[in-house]
């Protein structure tokens, strides 16, 4: 399930810090019923294999049009954020509390809700093209030759991007279905250069992921595991969200990804 939320400011004018993942994090949580915040925040859903918690939500960057700023970016006019997990409690309790109360404050800045859509579902015919909406990102850690530990991301034209991602979406199936879904599919970058690499800083953390189009060819179970909970790692941060791809919407859409130089 994915739910489009259209939100804009009293003057039609946002200014956030170019990393504002946390801020949307954060107001995500707050909307939702405490205790399904605090369920989810601490726990999440383990997966007795691998002892990882997923938390099983994604969402996009702000869309909608934009200028830079300084270490700042300006919305001008509404913004859309598009939410999806495959947990219908999440989303519902998401949208009862925007519905109570239309405001959802990033930040210092509070925002009113204009519309709430739920999106149609989509057919799981194969292959499907989509678009990153926030960056996707597959990574190891890694021992360099002087014993440290190091974090390493893989770029789309990386054979273990594709293997990373297939494994991530099985390990989600697997929790979420309850059932070992075999690995097969393909995960292809159909639309992508070296310009949608990106880095994002999450609370302190470098984190690097791309955006771009993708080619998907994957089995029904997997395929729901990427639209709904996302693509890669760190979902719940903002990472691997997706959404269908055609050349005339590309055009009419504006990404606001912002372009930095590590530090």
């Amino acid at each position: 399930m994915r739910i489009r939320l259209t939100l804009n400011s009293e003057d039609g004018y946002l200014s956030l810090p170019r990393q504002y993942n946390r801020y949307i994090q954060g107001a995500i949580y707050r909307c939702l019923d405490p205790q399904l915040a605090s369920q989810l925040h601490e726990q999440g859903h383990l997966d007795p294999q691998g002892k990882r918690k997923l938390k099983f939500f994604t969402f996009s960057r702000l869309l909608g049009k934009w200028r830079a700023k300084g270490d700042r970016i300006i919305f001008v006019g509404p913004v859309q954020l598009v939410i999806a997990s495959p947990m219908k409690d999440f989303l519902q309790s998401l949208v009862a509390h925007l519905m109570a109360h239309p405001s959802l404050r990033l930040g210092k800045e509070r925002l009113s809700l204009e519309l709430v859509e739920v999106e149609p579902p989509v057919s799981t015919s194969q292959p499907m093209r989509v678009q990153a909406l926030s960056p996707i990102t597959v990574y190891s850690t890694v021992t360099t030759t002087e014993g440290r530990r190091k974090t390493y991301y893989y770029a789309p034209w990386e054979q273990e991007f594709e293997q990373l991602l297939l494994r991530n979406l099985q390990r989600k199936a697997r929790v979420w279905y309850g059932k070992e879904v075999p690995l097969e599919g393909r995960i292809r970058p159909f639309k992508v250069s070296p310009r949608d690499e990106h880095i994002v800083k999450f609370k302190g953390t470098v984190i690097k992921g791309w955006t771009g189009v993708f080619e998907l060819n994957l089995a029904p179970e997997l395929w729901e595991m990427a639209y709904h909970a996302g693509l890669g790692a760190k979902n719940s941060q903002g990472f691997g969200c997706i959404g269908l791809w055609t050349p005339q919407k590309a055009a009419k859409n504006s990404n606001p990804f912002i372009r930095e130089k590590e530090e």
